[in-house]
């Protein structure tokens, strides 16, 4: 077994209390979003396909609060996951 630490991309962090990271474990993808107003949430993929339909349904482009760039930002950094 390799002694390879995970992967970690941070999707977004806007401070302590609100950002969103994404850790890759080999073929599970850990996704922690920790927000002021909920807290810790995790949620574990088998793979790409799923995180990225989760994405694509968690930041449903006509209901995200925010700039397209955001937008796009967001959307590019899961990508480059």
């Amino acid at each position: 077994m390799s002694n390879q630490p995970f992967k970690k991309h941070t999707i977004y962090k806007k401070d302590k209390w609100n950002m969103l990271n994404v850790e890759v474990q080999g073929t599970k993808i850990v996704l922690t979003e920790i927000s002021d107003q909920w807290g810790e949430e995790c949620h574990t993929f088998i793979g790409r396909p799923a995180m990225l339909h989760w994405a694509n349904e968690r930041f449903a482009k006509d209901k995200f609060q925010g700039t397209e760039e955001e937008w796009q930002a967001i959307m590019d950094a899961f990508k480059a996951v």
